[in-house]
């Protein structure tokens, strides 16, 4: 039963590791409008640094635009600066409590950095993965150890653990190579 128990500890934190990678690709720019681009960003607001979409309704209403309803009309100023100042290479329109964000066309220099930081992304979660294997790997040893179970169980549990390490790892160069033909799509 314990056992069952340290599979689905492992599995859902190898599971964290690839919901973090589907929020960084999300964030990344591939030429399609998508809300997910702004999410990253935070506004100085209130007297703290806060969530854009905290501030204001994020929506795509086109393929190559996304408005931002800002709520306060004080904060308009604000989340504008917020977005030219995030390092995307966006350009906002604002009309009233409403920013324009057009999302401008990628060349390929741009598309071919862009793999190269999803490549970075999945390295990461690759590391995390074989992390949290190595954890597991070291809580058996020493359950082992400490004789709770035996060495037969302590082998086959670290085989299943490998087994999994190799699905998410697998999952990971699936998302990368999806992420990429995306990036590189004309």
């Amino acid at each position: 039963m314990a056992e069952d128990e340290l599979l689905k500890d492992l599995r859902r934190r190898m599971d964290g590791a690839l919901e973090v990678l589907r929020k960084e690709f999300g964030g990344l720019r591939t030429g399609r409008a998508s809300g997910s681009l702004l999410e990253r960003i935070t506004v100085a607001a209130y007297g703290s640094n806060m969530p854009i979409n905290q501030l204001a309704n994020i929506s795509v209403p086109e393929p190559r635009m996304i408005t931002v309803q800002v709520w306060d009309r004080g904060l308009v100023k604000a989340v504008d600066k917020a977005i030219r100042e995030s390092g995307l290479g966006l350009n906002p329109q604002t009309e009233g409590q409403v920013i324009r964000v057009p999302i401008p066309d990628l060349n390929e220099e741009r598309r071919r950095e862009l793999t190269r930081v999803t490549a970075k992304y999945a390295e990461q979660a690759r590391v995390s993965v074989r992390n949290v294997r190595r954890d597991g790997v070291e809580l058996l040893r020493r359950r082992e150890k400490d004789a709770e179970i035996s060495q037969d169980v302590q082998r086959k549990l670290q085989q299943d653990v490998q087994h999994l390490t190799d699905e998410y790892v697998r999952r990971i160069d699936e998302a990368l190579s999806q992420k990429d033909r995306e990036i590189l799509q004309v």
